[in-house]
């Protein structure tokens, strides 16, 4: 775990409570969308043990970041939403939460909570009682809580609903004069590709509202909006999937004559999710691709820093071994697994994907004399793409809401690779 001053921010640091005339200095933590009890997603390894602890990353991270918020001697803590991934399966989710706010209560650390889509009201129906250093925000309208020693005011409301569609910013309390006022909101400020546009809102909305930062939730990747006043985005503490990569943590922020003096980002992520592109187009040969798997995967072992990592691995260009890469999909995987470990054990292929094209183009005889080659080219890709789509919709309607591996971006390059598997059979007389 590391922690870091952000990009621009100002140097210093401020201890829990320190007097400074009628002004106060304070840090305080800015987490959100903790997600607990979510699996990770997409990840398919055949070691079990490797396997659980990908699965049990989320939990280390939470802990990891309760303890560095006691290091740090915070005066309050600030969940912007989205606490549990959904209802909880059981109660073992509700009770490590509650669990770890406990370490804050047994501190006289003050927990502020609002619940986002994933947590909201009307979804979790599950309670577990939370110690009593922890604030909950209703879900009718915002209201205010007020920390008289620090003259801070913090302004929140939870969802009610998973799909909270109205623009809650202006709807928010006037700020209270005399106080660091701060605003909780879960919310897709500024539209974000990718998140739903839940309690949308724009940045100008929200400094119309006169505070002098607002913690947000909802986007999992950590940004800065605006500065003064800070519209802050922490990003979740562990990444979940492929789509997810790099660093995750929360902030820090310390306060300084009632203003913003330093945000410092804090990584907590247990597991890291990271795409590694190759080109093949260089190699003539298995054993130089592999090589050159190897070298790829040096800088993403060096910066996870001792972390498991999985990785997409996604070969490219125009290559003589396309049709044998295809056709040994399974084999080149493994192999490149072994190749990616010679510089960190704990580096897994979460995907192997071929997205390299044939260097020759030759057309390839099936046995009944026709042009495998001419009649696939003649296939409509967005057609079959678009049918595709509705088979998958189907069946996601049939499975309970089970999760289904297949990624309709992907869709494409499978098709892809199918017609090149079928060239390389064909051309070996497989195909019969």
């Amino acid at each position: 775990m590391t922690i870091a001053p952000c990009a621009g921010a100002r140097s210093g640091r401020s201890s829990r409570l320190v007097h400074l005339g009628e002004a106060m200095d304070f840090t305080f933590l800015h987490c959100a969308d903790l997600h607990l009890g979510s699996p990770l997603l997409g990840l398919s390894l055949k070691d079990e043990a490797i396997a659980r602890r990908f699965a049990q990353a989320g939990r280390a991270a939470f802990s990891d970041l309760i303890t560095a918020a006691i290091a740090q001697r915070v005066a309050f803590v600030l969940i912007a939403g989205d606490v549990y991934d959904g209802e909880w399966k059981d109660t073992a989710i509700g009770l490590f939460f509650a669990r770890e706010l406990s370490r804050l209560h047994r501190e006289a650390i003050p927990v502020f909570i609002i619940h986002g889509n994933h947590d909201a009201k009307n979804v979790v129906t599950s309670a577990i009682p939370l110690p009593d250093n922890v604030t909950t925000f209703p879900v009718k309208r915002a209201r205010t809580h007020k920390i008289e020693p620090l003259r801070v005011a913090i302004h929140g409301r939870s969802f009610l609903e998973r799909e909270e569609t109205e623009n809650w910013a202006p709807t928010y309390p006037a700020p209270v004069a005399g106080f660091f006022n701060i605003g909780m909101l879960h919310t897709s400020c500024d539209g974000k590709p990718g998140h739903a546009s839940y309690a949308p809102c724009s940045s100008q909305d929200l400094v119309a509202r006169g505070y002098d930062y607002w913690a947000l939730g909802h986007v999992h990747q950590f940004e800065v909006l605006n500065e003064h006043p800070h519209i802050v985005y922490p990003g979740n503490l562990q990444g979940r999937s492929i789509r997810e990569c790099g660093p995750k943590g929360a902030v820090f922020v310390d306060v300084q004559d009632g203003r913003v003096r330093e945000l410092r980002r804090v990584i907590t992520d247990h597991a890291r999710w990271a795409e590694v592109v190759v080109d093949a187009s260089p190699h003539e040969t298995r054993e130089a691709l592999l090589r050159a798997v190897a070298r790829a995967f040096q800088p993403v072992a060096g910066e996870a820093e001792g972390r498991l990592v999985a990785a997409r691995l996604r070969l490219t260009g125009a290559t003589a071994l396309h049709r044998s890469l295809v056709a040994d999909h399974a084999g080149f995987a493994v192999d490149a697994l072994a190749a990616a470990q010679q510089n960190a054990e704990d580096v897994w292929i979460e995907k192997l994907r071929i997205d390299t094209r044939d260097l020759a183009q030759t057309g390839g005889e099936d046995l009944a004399g026709v042009d495998l080659d001419a009649l696939l080219a003649g296939v409509d890709l967005e057609a079959l793409t678009l049918r595709l789509g509705e088979d998958m919709e189907m069946l996601r309607s049939k499975s309970s809401g089970a999760s289904l591996a297949l990624e309709m971006d992907e869709a494409p390059a499978l098709m892809a690779q199918a017609r090149a598997l079928l060239l390389e059979r064909a051309a070996h007389g497989e195909a019969r």
